[in-house]
């Protein structure tokens, strides 16, 4: 079993960070509105310190998703091919781009990604700030209230769309190439040869290799 670089980078960026991150916006999301609802008890210093780390640690989350995408994974999808190449498998912005029937998924799924998930980070960190600053003040102001939730919910949904798109781009034109990393080495089927074997094996007589 094994995996490339660029697979093991794109695995992190999409199933690593960005999966958590999605994960964690129920208990973030069910925190702030518990914290800042009319009438709701007041949090314990320890429930404020356990929320605070929550949505800290969705900030880290955030923007190390976007960083790798950004700067990890996006060089290799916009790779321009050399002249003369038509075999575009290593190249998925060229790919997509070279049918009318594969060509939206870049310009809508694509840009999405480059420019509209960067409000997902944003979003979360003045919300990490906010929430941290006033704590249970919030409930005193209602626009802020009001901003805090609106701010986590976009944040949700911009994550939610970048996510699906990049599953789809994915399917479509997925990243290739790197070098190989060996997770497990599987077992020789019995009666199998191993390449180097079969290579000399193949050798005419009195040639050398």
């Amino acid at each position: 079993m094994e995996i490339t670089t660029r697979d093991l980078m794109t695995v992190l960026h999409g199933m690593g960070f960005g999966a958590l991150f999605m994960l964690a916006f129920s208990g973030a999301i069910a925190g702030l509105y518990r914290m800042s609802a009319p009438g709701a008890p007041p949090m314990s210093s320890r429930e404020q310190s356990l929320l605070n780390f929550w949505i800290v640690a969705m900030v880290v989350l955030s923007w190390l998703t976007v960083f790798s995408g950004t700067y990890g994974v996006y060089p290799w999808y916009r790779a321009v091919p050399p002249a003369g190449v038509t075999d575009l498998a290593e190249y998925p912005r060229s790919l997509l781009l070279s049918s009318p029937r594969t060509s939206e998924w870049h310009s809508l799924g694509m840009e999405w990604k480059e420019h509209v998930a960067w409000l997902a980070p944003i979003a979360m960190t003045m919300v990490a700030y906010v929430t941290m600053k006033y704590g249970r003040a919030i409930i005193q102001h209602r626009n802020m209230r009001i901003s805090v939730l609106a701010f986590a919910v976009a944040a949700f949904f911009a994550t939610g769309a970048a996510g699906a798109l990049g599953a789809f781009l994915n399917k479509y034109a997925p990243v290739r190439g790197g070098q190989s990393i060996v997770l497990i080495q599987g077992e020789q089927p019995e009666g199998a040869q191993t390449p180097g074997v079969q290579r000399q094996a193949a050798q005419p007589k009195g040639e050398q290799p």
